[in-house]
């Protein structure tokens, strides 16, 4: 059984403090750099891009009709059906 080999190029950041490393490991909640955005709604940073906090959900008022993702607005969604 082979390790699976992280490169040392791929950046982590905390998605508490904002602190940006190489190694993942030195950080309490880590994301990849790439990856992470940080939500309009409570200000999070996330990697998950069907993140939703409470703020958002409350505001919840369509759903896509071909993926499934939610959104406040019906701009945010491809093909948004009201809920």
């Amino acid at each position: 059984m082979s390790k699976k080999k992280y490169s040392t190029k791929v950046k982590h950041m905390c998605s508490t403090c904002g602190i940006v490393t190489t190694p993942k490991g030195h950080l309490c909640t880590p994301v990849i750099v790439d990856m992470a955005y940080k939500c309009d709604y409570c200000g999070n940073v996330t990697d998950n891009p069907r993140h939703v906090c409470k703020p958002k959900a409350e505001k919840i008022s369509f759903v896509c009709d071909g993926c499934g993702r939610t959104a406040a607005k019906r701009t945010e969604l491809c093909k948004p059906v009201k809920i």
